[in-house]
C-alpha cells in the first residue's frame, strides 16, 4: 500500500482529504483439492448422509498452506461426485464443523437436497449435539446454562471472545459427569454452535479445557497436542425418510487413558 506514492503501513495510515491511496491487492490463490485415499471411521452411511467420527489432529477442509490429510480429502476419495455442492469446490459435503483437535461425530450431505434439510435443522437448533469435555478445577453446581453471545476476538483473528466483534447469541448447557478434584468431566449440549463456544464458555466461567493452550494455561500435563473436548452424541431428522436418527461415539484413546489416570487417583 502507498500513500501518495510513499508506502505505508495500514496501521500507521493516517489519511486526510486529498490523499491518494493505492492498495494492491494480489490474486486469489487457486485451491485445488484432490482426493485422498485415507481411512474414515464411518458411522453411518446411506445414498443422502454419511456420519463419520473425525480423529483429534485432523483439519476438516482445506484451506491455503494446509491442503491435504483433511476430512474432505477424504470423502471425495471415499464419495466421489456423491458429495453436496452447495459450500462450493472446498466445502463439499461439509455441513458443519469441529475443530482440528476436537474428535467427533460429524454429518456429511451427499447431495443438495440433504444439505438443504440439515442446514436448516442446524439453523432450527433441532439437531443433537453432546460433547464430552475435561475441564480444569472443580464445577461445584451439578449443571447450568451459559448464555452469552460470542464474537470474533478484537485482538487475535484466531480467537473468539465473549461479546466479541459480530457477537451472536451462543448457549451452552452442562452437567458435571465425574469430577476428580483438580479436573471435571462433563457433557455439554449445544443449543446454538458458534465457532469454539465450548472451549470459549469454559474459559469465561473460569473452567477452561484440559489441553486448550488458545483459551487456557499454556501448560499441557498428561503431554496432550489439543484441547479434551469430543463430540460424542449426533442426532438429526434424516432427509428424506423424516426418521429421527442418533449416534454415539466412544472418545479416543488419549481421552480415555486420561480419564483412566484421574479415575486411579493418579492425579489430583
Amino acid at each position: 500500500m502507498t500513500v501518495n506514492g510513499a508506502p505505508c503501513s495500514s496501521r500507521k495510515l493516517k489519511a486526510k482529504e486529498g490523499d491518494l491511496v493505492r492498495i494492491d491487492v494480489p490474486e486469489p490463490e487457486t485451491l485445488d483439492v484432490e482426493p485422498e485415499n485415507i481411512p474414515l471411521d464411518i458411522v453411518y452411511e446411506d445414498d443422502d448422509v454419511l456420519v463419520v467420527n473425525k480423529p483429534a489432529g485432523m483439519v476438516v477442509h482445506p484451506a491455503v498452506g494446509n491442503l491435504t490429510g483433511t476430512l474432505v480429502n477424504a470423502i471425495m476419495y471415499h464419495c466421489g461426485d456423491r458429495l453436496s455442492s452447495i459450500n462450493g469446490v472446498v466445502r463439499p459435503g461439509i455441513v458443519h464443523r469441529i475443530d482440528k483437535d476436537t474428535s467427533g461425530l460429524l454429518m456429511i450431505a451427499k447431495n443438495d437436497n440433504a444439505h438443504v434439510s440439515l442446514s436448516r435443522q442446524l439453523f432450527e437448533h433441532s439437531i443433537t449435539r453432546r460433547y464430552l469435555a475435561i475441564v480444569r478445577d472443580n464445577i461445584k453446581e451439578d449443571e447450568g446454562v451459559i448464555d452469552v453471545p460470542i464474537g470474533r476476538d478484537p485482538n487475535n483473528r484466531l480467537r473468539r471472545a465473549v461479546n466479541g466483534i459480530g457477537a451472536k447469541r451462543a448457549v451452552t448447557h452442562y452437567r458435571v459427569l465425574e469430577r476428580f478434584g483438580k479436573f471435571t468431566l462433563i457433557e455439554c449440549r449445544l443449543e446454538t454452535g458458534r465457532t469454539h463456544q465450548i472451549r470459549v464458555h469454559m474459559a469465561y466461567r473460569k473452567h477452561p479445557l484440559l489441553g486448550d493452550t488458545v483459551y487456557g494455561s499454556k501448560d499441557q500435563p498428561f503431554g496432550l497436542n489439543g484441547q479434551m473436548l469430543h463430540a460424542a452424541v449426533l442426532g438429526f431428522v434424516h432427509p428424506v425418510t423424516g426418521e429421527y436418527m442418533e449416534f454415539r461415539a466412544d472418545p479416543p484413546e488419549k481421552f480415555r487413558e486420561i480419564l483412566e489416570k484421574l479415575r486411579s487417583g493418579q492425579v489430583r
